[in-house]
């Protein structure tokens, strides 16, 4: 007990001081998680731990994580996606494995040890890639969606590359192979080769056999398929006939955590049931998320699995960093470092051709080929399997691993370059000449989403003319579809501004996402063209003060309307007539404004709230003197009594 309490607080308290300093430096959390793997590393040594075995526990993170993207899923948004998970990932198994296997025979390995060495290296990390992706608010662009189907082909693949290795088993080239192979310091997958290859039910391995117990043990090949088909139909209609009744039941009982226990007994039975047919547990769990993702308890599903997938994934990333053999890197680093950023080179090239033959372009083609450009967790799974079928030597398998884990370990830095040095050039270059802009008109609406969409909308229907412009061709596209007139560019450049005449114009919508990009353009035209009325698009509160210190005066919090409108709904849910409700509604809004105004001067860009002493005296002191008066006022209004004529007025 006390060896099991030790090893997870040495993993809880890396992850948990290396994590936070890496997120604050612009790192990201994966960073962090493999360099405090790294840290600890010679503390588990001198401990003795099988860092393989947690890791193979680890994995199981990775399981989660496919679950709760089936469930973002509709089996209609697959089927739309056939094409990219055909073509482009398809395409990418495909071409990168016969790339790596041309470098492996020219380096004068066989072409059984060529072609499984291709395999192993042609996947991705479905973890690191999909983490930083979200963790980036990258998941829903061009290339976070090329990149996700391109995973999920990966991960489909993967079942007949585990039929297919076997059959590379050629041990007279494995003598000869094992006499070429560099020779370094064993490492702790030696130790346990044959143990991983048969014991990892998380990616699909014959993790039967580390038990004794499979289902499709001795049957032919039809009778193989028959039960296979059978587990995956009963995902399927279990998913979509058990799942209500199975939950209802459970929540009769009123204690979350059943529904916390029942949603592990789900995904752990998946993998369970796919790992004694001979599939992958991820396939499985992926598959079961997209047939519940129309149902009624997605969300609670997704809510309670969540935590478990973070901090197995967390542990899984420091597994990989701590499992780096540094002996054997040291021992043959030039050639290590080689092959690595070879790997990196090469699958970037491959990529890079994938987004020009499906049309991906600007940043989104070097977030599709820099993403992907690192072998992947499964990499350690195949090279184990490798070994234990006499396929690829271990020696070999040895290079290969810290290969894997380097290129892994490089992944983080590579989307640094994308952010900090590919996104802004495109950001002032792209690859898509913008559209001419028309002239004369006096409304320009930066961003033609959910909100400048509408904002369009309704002034188009007062009869104004505006110019709607979004760097997002897809979203432009769609929108062309349905019959509205959009104009695609960077409304952030300033000769796009002028282009669509800002010079001109009477008033600048700001409605584009990112909260920096708003602020960039409320500074620029507030300092060159004083004579445009600008309306920006706030994020939260905070972001209001920012616009306010940059000279906008006309700023709408995004949310805070639709906020107002629920209050009103409340208030008359609960009673009060919809006339009183109206006017306390109006009577608070006049109060927040007030109270946003007083503070407004307080505010320091750049400094959170509650570390500004200023501000937080402030709203202090607001708190204490205005908040009972607008108690007392409100309390009044719902009585139906008339207020004096010193109140608040709505601004």
């Amino acid at each position: 007990m006390t060896d099991f309490l030790l090893l997870a607080f040495i993993f809880l308290i890396a992850g948990v001081i290396a994590v936070p300093i890496a997120t604050r430096l612009g790192l990201g959390s994966v960073l962090g998680y493999l360099i405090a793997g790294i840290v600890i590393s010679p503390i588990l040594a001198v401990l003795g731990v099988d860092v393989i075995a947690i890791q193979h526990f680890a994995e199981f993170g990775v399981v989660m994580m496919l679950f709760l993207v089936g469930l973002e899923l509709e089996p209609k948004m697959l089927w739309d996606m056939r094409m990219r998970l055909l073509g482009l990932g398809g395409g990418q198994v495909a071409l990168t494995t016969l790339a790596v296997m041309g470098v492996a025979l020219m380096l004068g390995q066989p072409w059984t040890i060529a072609l499984a060495v291709g395999l192993v290296l042609a996947l991705s990390s479905t973890a690191i890639v999909l983490q930083t992706l979200n963790e980036k608010g990258l998941m829903k662009s061009d290339g976070g969606q090329s990149s996700f189907s391109v995973l999920l082909t990966q991960d489909i693949a993967v079942i007949p590359m585990l039929a297919l290795i076997p059959l590379l088993a050629m041990p007279d080239l494995m003598e000869l192979a094992s006499d070429t192979a560099t020779h370094g310091a064993p490492t702790h997958a030696e130790a346990s080769h044959a143990e991983a290859a048969h014991g990892d039910a998380d990616h699909g391995t014959d993790a039967d056999h580390g038990s004794g117990i499979s289902l499709v043990d001795g049957l032919n090949a039809w009778q193989t398929a028959l039960v296979t088909l059978g587990a995956i139909g009963f995902v399927v209609v279990g998913g979509s006939v058990l799942t209500t009744p199975v939950f209802r039941f459970i929540g009769a009982a009123r204690l979350r955590e059943m529904f916390t226990a029942a949603a592990l007994m789900m995904v752990i039975g998946i993998a369970l049931l796919m790992s004694l047919v001979g599939l992958s547990p991820a396939l499985g769990t992926f598959l079961a998320g997209v047939v519940l993702a129309n149902s009624a308890y997605r969300h609670e599903l997704e809510s309670d699995i969540d935590p478990f997938k973070g901090l197995l994934l967390g542990l899984f990333f420091m597994t990989v960093g701590a499992g780096i053999n540094f002996a054997l890197l040291l021992d043959n680093l030039a050639m290590i470092l080689a092959l690595t950023f070879g790997l990196i080179l090469l699958k970037a090239g491959v990529l890079l051709i994938l987004a020009l033959i499906f049309k991906l372009r600007g940043a989104n083609k070097w977030l599709f080929a820099l993403g992907l450009a690192q072998a992947g967790e499964f990499g350690f799974v195949l090279l184990s399997f490798t070994v234990a079928n006499q396929v690829i030597p271990s020696a070999l398998a040895d290079i290969l691993l810290l290969v894997v884990a380097l290129s892994m370990l490089l992944t983080p830095a590579l989307f640094i370059l994308y952010d900090r040095v590919i996104a802004p050039r495109f950001a002032d270059s792209e690859d898509r000449e913008a559209d001419e802009m028309p002239q004369g008109r006096k409304i320009i609406i930066a961003g033609a989403g959910r909100v400048g969409g509408m904002v369009d909308r309704i002034l188009r229907a007062a009869g104004f003319e505006t110019t709607l412009i979004d760097y997002d061709s897809r979203r432009l596209m769609i929108a062309e579809r349905f019959g509205f007139s959009t104009y695609y560019g960077d409304a952030t450049r300033p000769d796009l501004l002028h282009a669509a005449g800002i010079a001109e114009a009477d008033m600048l919508v700001v409605a584009i996402d990112d909260r920096e990009k708003i602020s960039e353009l409320v500074k620029h035209v507030c300092s060159h063209y004083p004579n445009v009325h600008v309306q920006a698009r706030a994020r939260d509160r905070d972001h209001v003060y920012d616009l306010w210190a940059l000279g906008c005066r006309d700023i709408i919090r995004e949310t805070y309307d639709s906020s107002l409108r629920m209050g009103r709904s409340a208030y008359e849910a609960l009673g009060v007539p919809e006339d009183r409700a109206a006017n306390m509604i109006d009577h608070f809004n006049a109060y927040d404004r007030r109270a946003m105004l007083a503070v407004a001067d307080t505010h320091r860009v750049g400094v959170a709230p509650h570390e500004n002493e200023d501000y937080v005296n402030r709203v202090r002191d607001l708190v204490e003197n205005m908040q009972p008066r607008l108690e007392a006022e409100l309390a009044a209004l719902r009585a139906g009594e008339e207020l004096g004529e010193d109140i608040v007025k709505p601004a």
